[in-house]
């Protein structure tokens, strides 16, 4: 007789608590379960950016710059990330802990495939700060170019690579604050109101800071769950009793407000050079904003000198 011991609804919660428990979600992204649509299907969405404008003035003068806010349209594509499991009756009698841990680990892959997306949305940010270490300053300065008031109340997280965590601790010595009530999977302290957290597959000498605000994750409510077993199954699998668990999740991950996260690099800026007057393809220019850079999106006839740009380039290792 075939043996299926585990509805679709016990398996599909099983892969939804893998799924937010592992990735924090509430924590590190936006979270809108209104997403519609098939996978291949496109979405718009609009990247919002912003440049400070704050000057110090003396007697008489203005402001002869502006806060800007514009936003870039983005076409994302509806992701489906899907995985396979297979068990045959005669294994889920015998070890009652198989199905289980095998519906775990599924959950715990579908974390792995979307936070690669979520990272990868944080890298396109649009705001660094430069320096040659991580040190307090760096910090400060990063959370300067966020533009943010009340600090106090806002929830703000950095990602570092574990190369990275032992020179902050070095370096940022009692800076580092360390809060028990806030500690959770990954959490090393907290610096200038940043709470720090290790990534292993962060990218070393970088470093994104961002608040949940910054991306956006698009998601159908629930994971599907589909179990091909009993009559569903083929002859050969009915035959064989091979039963197959399929797990999906549709979502799309999305940088939404660039204006919520930056990107601290160990590295330098440089200015264009008076011989660079034509714009290089190859190149991402930087303008100056506030105690760090912009990324700028060049128009036909920019002169890089002339405008005052940067390019920035990471430190050797």
């Amino acid at each position: 007789m075939p043996n299926t011991p585990y509805s679709n609804f016990f398996l599909s919660n099983e892969v939804e608590d893998q799924f937010n428990s592992h990735l924090d979600l509430q924590r590190f992204v936006t979270i809108d379960r209104g997403l519609v649509g098939t996978a291949g299907m496109t979405r718009k969405i609009n990247r919002y950016r912003a440049t400070n404008g704050t000057q110090k003035l003396t007697k008489g003068q203005g402001n002869s710059t502006s806060i800007t806010v514009g936003y870039t349209q983005k076409e994302y594509v509806i992701a489906l990330a899907q995985n396979r499991f297979e068990f045959y009756d005669e294994e889920a009698m015998e070890d009652p802990m198989l199905v289980p841990v095998g519906m775990r680990h599924a959950g715990t892959d579908l974390f792995n495939t979307t936070n690669a997306d979520i990272y990868g949305e944080y890298k396109k940010t649009t705001l660094v700060t430069v320096g040659d270490k991580f040190d307090f300053a760096i910090f400060a300065n990063a959370q300067a170019m966020l533009n943010l008031e009340n600090l106090e109340d806002v929830k703000i997280f950095a990602f570092v690579s574990p190369n990275d965590v032992a020179e902050l601790r070095k370096e940022l010595k009692d800076d580092l604050k360390y809060v028990e009530s806030f500690a959770r999977s990954g959490y090393i302290g907290t610096v200038a109101g940043v709470d720090i957290f290790t990534k292993k597959d962060a990218v070393t000498g970088s470093i994104y800071m961002a608040t949940k605000e910054a991306v956006t994750l698009f998601v159908k409510k629930r994971t599907e769950v589909e179990q091909i077993t009993s009559g569903k199954r083929s002859e050969t699998a009915a035959n064989t009793r091979l039963n197959t668990i399929f797990s999906r999740k549709y979502y799309i991950a999305a940088l939404t407000d660039a204006t919520k996260c930056v990107w601290l690099l160990k590295g330098v800026a440089t200015a264009c050079p008076n011989t660079e007057t034509t714009v290089d393809s190859s190149k991402t220019y930087y303008a100056q904003s506030g105690l760090g850079y912009v990324e700028v999106t060049p128009e036909q006839g920019d002169n890089p000198y002339s405008k005052g740009w940067y390019t920035i380039a990471p430190s050797s290792f």
